[in-house]
């Protein structure tokens, strides 16, 4: 699986044996070994994870989720030895916002979100809940258990920074508000240092905030001339005692925790959300919004990325024709992945345009793609370049494109209800011929293996065939639905269409008549079908989340996929049927082991 929720806030956390490090992606955690291409997986969450932490000796993990207003958010607290749920605790509505174990993994203390704003302490020998409190009169932001005392903790967020004493004989938790003076701000992360003697609250305004931990006085706020862009979002303290800081705008920095001024500035990457040391303290991972993984050294600053993925929802993924070992993802940018290896090779980025479909040229020299912008763009595969545009493609968006072995016929469809046949070189780009009978959305599109007939699906009910040879309409079918995605079978003899009814239709290739109709979903619309190359298995994704393996023949579901935690955009299954493909609304891209008749489930591969 390739994906990291760079959005959570210190989401990224170095398990205690250094070998793994462990993240959220939507509903599941994911425990990716750092030299190994291995992974495994936690899934017991419905809503998407808002907070993780780890008990301090490895052994626990617990998770949050943000669910809907006046709804339960639940927190799994999940073993880690034995890679199951330990329990499940459940008291907050819609969203928790911070978490965080006690020093010797007796307590938990969790913090609901802005509509919930409650301090839970858990009791990790049964599970229960302890006590509870209001956490502010104003929205907390995040939880943290002193170093050496199990009985204290603090809590902050928006304009104020409170300690905690727990009284466990009469189940209380009795708070003490910091003296901040005249200073008002929002806090978005706390660390305190390894005597318990300075709480160092880090602000939105991008200043750190000193408190002395005993007295609960102010102490000093620092850096004074020049604040970190966007706000600190995540500290840790160094060996030495300095406070490491990474902010929004991407900087990191080295600060003196004791005059609160900067020793060191870099610039990485905007949106840092998450640090996490190594154990020897001279590294540190760092972990963005735009899904980014970095491993950065102490000394100097110099950083490697680890790990990239794509931030917003992808449209579509494909693989170049006749080969498994790449394949290409469409969202805000083109990505090029090695399968192997799980690393992103390539990215093309066009300002504030998104990408809705994509195709590789038959011979691997192109990589077409149609954008938000209504016009179709051809890059090289192997350095990004920009080979030619097709201004004024389509009215709308360009919502589907299919190229001939000739590498030179384009066939796209979009937002306009058009299909067009375009003649594309280096040289120059000319339309053929448009047809405009589609009053929909142009959704689908699919060439036959003799590539003399193409299929275009619609949102207005309707697939139509149409004769690359001749020019003109040759057949078209009707029904009561939405059309999303149409496909045919390897030998020409029958189609297969889907939609938001939910179904899966069979239908004769030359008469257009239904053959034989199935439930695809019970709950969601289909947005994909894929079929093999022998033609005796097709995939099917949607909005109910789950990838499913199809027998043709029997038009029964043979395995299913379980993992995404948003609607499907796209599945593919690879040209040597070794694994299958699929993207989604969270941004994830899963691999699929493709399925044997004998296996129960589909297995995640990576």
């Amino acid at each position: 699986m390739i994906g990291f929720a760079g959005h959570v806030p210190n989401g990224l956390i170095l398990h205690k044996d250094q070998t793994k490090l462990i993240y959220p992606l939507g509903c599941t955690i994911v425990l990716k070994r750092i030299l190994k291409h291995q992974q495994e997986f936690l899934s017991g969450h419905q809503y998407p994870i808002s907070a993780l932490c780890m008990s301090k000796d490895g052994k626990y993990l617990a998770s949050g989720e943000a669910s809907h207003m006046g709804f339960t958010a639940r927190i799994i607290v999940w073993d880690l030895e034995s890679m199951s749920m330990k329990y499940e605790l459940n008291l907050h509505k819609a969203k928790v916002q911070s978490l965080c174990f006690s020093p010797n993994g007796e307590y938990l203390a969790s913090l609901g979100g802005e509509d919930d704003n409650k301090l839970i302490l858990w009791d990790m020998i049964n599970g229960e809940p302890i006590c509870g409190s209001s956490a502010a009169n104003d929205s907390a932001k995040i939880v943290r258990f002193f170093n050496n005392d199990t009985e204290r903790l603090v809590s902050a967020g928006k304009y104020h920074i409170r300690t905690w004493k727990i009284d466990r004989p009469n189940r209380k938790m009795r708070s003490t508000d910091c003296k901040l003076g005249a200073i008002r701000r929002v806090v978005k992360t706390v660390v305190i240092d390894e005597k318990d003697e300075y709480i160092y609250a880090g602000t939105l305004s991008g200043d750190v905030v000193c408190i002395n931990a005993n007295t609960q006085q102010f102490k000093a706020i620092g850096p004074r001339k020049k604040p970190f862009g966007c706000g600190v979002q995540a500290m840790q303290l160094t060996k030495s005692g300095d406070l490491l800081i990474a902010a929004g705008d991407g900087t990191i920095a080295l600060m003196n925790s004791a005059r609160l001024t900067v020793r060191r500035r870099k610039m990485l990457e905007p949106r840092i959300s998450s640090i996490q040391f190594n154990q020897e303290m001279n590294h540190f991972f760092v972990g963005t919004q735009q899904c980014s993984i970095y491993c950065v050294a102490l000394s100097d600053f110099e950083f490697e990325l680890r790990t990239s993925a794509h931030y917003t929802p992808i449209h579509a993924v494909a693989f170049p024709p006749n080969f498994s070992n790449l394949f290409v993802t469409a969202a805000n940018d083109i990505r090029v992945w090695n399968r192997g290896s799980l690393s992103e090779l390539l990215r093309i980025q066009i300002p504030n345009l998104e990408c809705h479909c994509i195709a590789v040229s038959n011979d691997g020299k192109q990589i077409l793609s149609g954008w938000s912008d209504g016009r179709i763009r051809a890059f090289t595969p192997e350095t990004g370049k920009l080979m030619y545009v097709i201004n004024d493609a389509h009215f709308g968006k360009v919502n589907s494109v299919v190229m001939k072995s000739d590498c030179e016929t384009i066939i796209s469809g979009g937002d306009d209800g058009c299909v067009r046949v375009w003649r594309a070189t280096l040289d120059s780009q000319n339309l053929i011929v448009s047809w405009k009978e589609h009053t929909f959305p142009v959704t689908c599109l699919e060439l036959n293996t003799t590539e003399e007939i193409v299929l275009s699906a619609s949102g207005d009910g309707s697939c139509i065939m149409w004769d690359l040879v001749g020019m003109h309409r040759m057949n078209a079918l009707f029904a009561q639905n939405q059309f999303t995605h149409i496909a045919f079978h390897p030998d020409q003899s029958q189609i297969l269409t889907t939609g938001a009814d939910r179904k899966i239709t069979w239908w004769c290739a030359t008469e257009l008549e239904t053959i034989r109709v199935c439930e695809g979903s019970d709950s969601a619309i289909i947005n994909s079908l894929s079929l093999d190359k022998d033609g005796e298995y097709f995939v099917s994704a949607g909005g109910d989340e789950k990838v499913k393996v199809w027998d043709y023949d029997e038009g029964e579901v043979t395995h299913e996929g379980i993992g995404h935690s948003g609607a499907i955009s796209d599945a593919v299954i690879a040209p040597d049927r070794s694994n299958i493909i699929s993207v989604g609304e969270e941004g994830g891209i899963f691999i699929w082991k493709f399925p044997t008749k004998q296996e129960a489930k589909i297995q995640l591969e990576a």
